[in-house]
């Protein structure tokens, strides 16, 4: 292995190497290699790894805010049909009116000390 100290930038001829990159293992000086996650790299392969890092977009849109919407609408529904038929089956002296009169009037005769 030939020692660090007799080696040359890579891009540079008339200066002394000072790190070797960790991935394509050439020697660099001071301005061509930089600090990537706690490694020295060059800027070939930093180009390279940062190309590599980006995600491709999709071309098509995500289908799950179209399934989340869908899925809010049906529950809405489903909680007033439920509530719609609970109205229905209540009876018919509730919607006239005189269901609650009933019961009221009935429990205020009921006590003790009324007089009618």
């Amino acid at each position: 292995m030939t020692a660090l100290a007799t080696q040359r930038c890579l891009n540079h001829v008339d200066r002394e190497a000072v790190a070797r990159c960790l991935e394509c293992t050439q020697f660099f000086c001071r301005e061509c290699v930089s600090e990537y996650d706690d490694r020295l790299i060059c800027a070939g392969c930093l180009k390279r790894l940062a190309e590599g890092s980006v995600a491709p977009r999709r071309s098509l849109p995500s289908v799950w805010p179209v399934g989340q919407m869908a899925g809010g609408f049906l529950f809405a529904w489903f909680l007033f049909y439920c509530v719609g038929r609970m109205l229905i089956g209540l009876p018919e002296e509730f919607h006239d009116d005189r269901l609650w009169k009933i019961k009221v009037l009935d429990a205020f005769k009921a006590q003790p000390g009324s007089d009618e």
